[in-house]
């Protein structure tokens, strides 16, 4: 059992996956314990950067905030923070893990595709360099 969890959430197939790993995580806390959402925005490039107006990625950005807080709220008996990072993903949750010095890292896997196995998926990345347990589900 654990005493803090974080979840990798990912938002695409509205969020099926991150769902998932939160009723699985209720399973897996200690009472009293806490899970920490954690969603990545990778850094856009300053030159795609200046040409996309501040306002429309400040609504991204409170648009994700929601869905990841409805997502936080679903799941009954559960205390749930969710925060959004900035940057390569591995990296951020990764720091999100230590900072909120968790005992383990809950994130999906896809199949993957020939680049993985030369680069590594950030699921790969994130069991190399876990300094907690981590937990890969499909």
């Amino acid at each position: 059992m654990y005493d803090s969890i974080v979840i990798a959430a990912a938002l695409f197939n509205e969020g099926a996956t991150t769902r998932a790993a939160l009723n699985k995580a209720k399973t897996l806390l200690n009472p009293g314990g806490a899970v920490t959402l954690v969603h990545v925005i990778e850094e856009v490039p300053g030159y795609v950067a200046a040409s996309i107006p501040k306002e429309h990625m400040n609504a991204r950005q409170h648009d994700v905030q929601e869905q990841l807080d409805a997502m936080a709220a679903s799941v009954e008996g559960l205390k749930v923070k969710a925060i959004i990072r900035h940057g390569q993903p591995s990296a951020s949750i990764l720091g999100a893990a230590k900072e909120t010095t968790a005992d383990l890292i809950m994130i999906a896997s896809h199949k993957p595709g020939l680049s993985d196995y030369f680069i590594g998926s950030t699921a790969a990345r994130i069991v190399r360099h876990a300094q907690c347990s981590v937990l890969v589900t499909r």
